[in-house]
């Protein structure tokens, strides 16, 4: 971190905020310090993961009371699908930690890519089954199943579990702010076991964790009260244009 110019840090104390509104407003923010720290730092794809990864365990229980609170996560429906959701963390987090360890930096950087446009393609997409009317919830395997694959990406590259459990939970008809309250408690598992699998192997930042973890927080809660005061559209094509925007530029930086 003592290396870092004051521009950077500023910056990535920026990222941070960003992401935690975009975690509570529309799912997909927690990438955000994800592409910061590989964009701007020079840190290692485990540094990078491990030290983005530890930000999302405050995230994660303060997303989680902040929808406990709020009501979403008391109903029985959400509950369900937010403990299948986080059991199958459990299990797919160490298992991209594990390949997070063979993975090369340009590797990294495609695949951080790929998820960045992945996302804002499952965002646009969700509009259209929102607009058709259908709701429905997974079933317990095909919930389990979702939980696992997330899970497992997201401790692959140090991202947080609304990042893509939204999208996806939303895309097959779970209304928004169920999906919300739910992606929040996955996210502290997925946080916790992969903070525990790159703290082990020496992977983590502290300094620059806080430094991006504490705007992150801030963000959090702002985003909390946006989702349930107004219309997530505009930060969501905000979060388009920025995914579409940083996703060539994460690649290339896997190659520099």
């Amino acid at each position: 971190m003592a290396a870092l110019s004051l521009p950077v840090l500023i910056l990535l104390a920026l990222f941070g905020l960003v992401g935690g509104v975009g975690i509570t407003a529309i799912g997909p923010g927690g990438v955000l310090p994800t592409v910061g720290l590989f964009a701007f730092t020079g840190l290692s794809p485990a540094q990078v993961a491990g030290t983005a990864i530890v930000t999302h365990v405050a995230t994660g229980v303060l997303g989680t009371a902040a929808y406990v609170r709020s009501g979403q996560l008391r109903t029985r429906q959400t509950r369900r699908l937010a403990i299948i959701l986080a059991a199958a963390a459990a299990v797919g987090t160490p298992v991209g930690v594990l390949l997070n360890r063979i993975a090369p930096k340009s590797v990294f950087g495609v695949l951080l890519g790929l998820l960045l446009v992945a996302v804002a393609v499952l965002l646009l997409v969700r509009d259209a089954i929102r607009s058709s009317g259908d709701r429905s919830r997974p079933g317990a395997l095909l919930a389990a199943i979702l939980g696992f694959g997330v899970a497992l990406v997201a401790g692959l590259v140090g991202i947080g579990g609304p990042m893509l459990a939204v999208p996806i939970l939303v895309s097959i008809g779970v209304p928004v702010l169920e999906a919300l309250a739910a992606a929040q408690l996955q996210s502290i598992i997925v946080a916790g076991v992969g903070t525990i699998g790159y703290a082990a192997a020496g992977s983590i930042d502290w300094p620059l964790a806080l430094l991006v973890g504490i705007p992150e927080l801030a963000g959090v809660l702002i985003g909390w009260k946006l989702a349930r005061a107004l219309p997530p559209r505009v930060l969501k094509y905000l979060m388009i244009a920025a995914l579409l925007i940083l996703a060539p530029y994460v690649v290339w930086q896997g190659f520099a």
